[in-house]
């Protein structure tokens, strides 16, 4: 853990900066000052200040907004606000979890175990189903970190909380994802066919076929 880190997220402890940041994270891409403001609830100005602190803390990144109209009038460019690449943790004490992690995939690598390691993650999927009987899938999903939101008819998950090690090794790391994700399903009492590998850049791998219950909650 560096004070960098601690530095940054402890800017999260106040209110309208959480919101903020949740804003722009919920919209997946550029969110413009105005757009923040409205859905955390403040003034555009106020908006402005929390969401450049935010930038200066590395939590976020800001560009312009392409103009539609070039030339003498056209104004100035909006500003945009995106979430960071960049991952943030904060652990006391100290840990160090991805270096295991990923020290266990180069095991499964070399000893060619990946239906086993797919199986295992399946059984850890219908572990976490057993704790969360009774709750939506994207409920539990969402507890997860995967950050689970609607599109036409798919649950998509904009987040990847294996994000590091995936970059690493992607085939294993989405084949256990997807494995993780169908043993939830099959444990909850739900369809794990629903759940199928469907990579998008910067979301996980992972996207699940609604159903008409999804699509009335």
């Amino acid at each position: 853990m560096s004070s960098d880190d601690l530095d940054a997220l402890a800017l999260l402890h106040d209110p309208v900066r959480r919101s903020l940041y949740e804003a722009v994270a919920a919209g997946g891409g550029d969110v413009g000052r105005g757009e923040a403001a409205e859905a955390a609830g403040v003034s555009r100005t106020l908006a402005g200040h929390h969401l450049d602190r935010l930038v200066e803390a590395g939590l976020l990144e800001s560009g312009f907004r392409p103009q539609e109209k070039k030339g003498p009038g056209s104004g100035r460019p909006a500003k945009v606000y995106r979430r960071a690449k960049g991952e943030r943790s904060v652990s006391l004490p100290a840990r160090d979890y991805a270096a295991l992690a990923s020290v266990l995939a180069d095991v499964v690598d070399l000893l060619g175990a990946e239906e086993q390691a797919e199986e295992a993650a399946r059984r850890a999927g219908a572990r976490l189903a057993r704790r969360h009987q009774g709750e939506p899938v994207e409920q539990v999903l969402g507890e997860r970190g995967y950050e689970p939101y609607a599109e036409g008819g798919t649950l998509r998950l904009r987040n990847c909380p294996f994000h590091a090690l995936a970059e690493e090794q992607p085939l294993l790391v989405c084949s256990m994802n997807l494995a993780l994700c169908q043993g939830l399903l099959e444990g909850l009492g739900d369809d794990p066919a629903r759940a199928g590998l469907d990579p998008r850049p910067g979301e996980c791998c992972v996207s699940l076929k609604q159903t008409n219950i999804d699509i009335e909650g």
